[in-house]
């Protein structure tokens, strides 16, 4: 199941419509062209004052094998289960402090910008992407050394459309559930916090 549209209320482009996140993913290197085209899409996303904070960190399972179980060890048991086969990993984290060393209160907003872009992108080249939340944040900072000022904020999967046949019933039932999000007027207030948007 490569192609599941969101059911939205009006019509919205096809890229953003478009993406979702499968568990499905083919045991099938990314090619090095496409993951620069991915990271070029992401370097190209609005920052407050250009700062640019996003820092990703790229995983590819037959590039560097034991890099890449380093990585997948510090994810969660349940995305563990799902991600066997996934063959590149990304860690999204952000520079949480500007090049004066004072706070930069936009980094994860920034980040998670850069990270829009870079998925999307991946979907318009046909590729797949889930992003997660669920991943062990100390013992990722220990494994690869990363420095305090640097925000861990979410892995990303990334490969090809896998067979959703092949996951357990509960995972293939989830790939196949109907998208959903709340409506409209829960999230977008109109001219004061709780006046649902019309």
């Amino acid at each position: 199941m490569s192609a599941k549209p969101a059911p939205t209320d009006v019509d919205i482009h096809e890229l953003i419509a478009g993406r979702w996140s499968p568990r499905a993913y083919a045991d099938k290197p990314v090619d090095r062209a496409q993951l620069h085209q991915l990271l070029e899409a992401a370097r190209w996303a609005p920052s407050s004052n250009n700062l640019q904070p996003w820092r990703f960190v790229v995983f590819d399972r037959h590039r560097d094998k034991a890099a890449f179980q380093r990585a997948f060890d510090t994810l969660a048991p349940s995305n563990q289960k799902w991600n066997a086969s996934v063959p590149v990993l990304i860690c999204v984290a952000a520079s949480t402090l500007t090049p004066k060393g004072e706070p930069n209160r936009t980094a994860a907003y920034d980040t998670g910008a850069a990270s829009m872009a870079l998925v999307l992108q991946a979907h318009a080249m046909g590729l797949a992407t889930h992003q997660m939340g669920g991943f062990d944040r100390d013992a990722f900072r220990a494994a690869f050394a990363i420095p305090e000022d640097a925000q861990l904020i979410a892995m990303i999967a990334i490969g090809h459309h896998g067979d959703a046949s092949q996951l357990d019933e509960a995972l293939r039932e989830r790939e196949a559930a109907p998208r959903a999000r709340r409506a409209i007027g829960e999230t977008a207030f109109d001219g004061a916090w709780g006046e649902a948007f019309e």
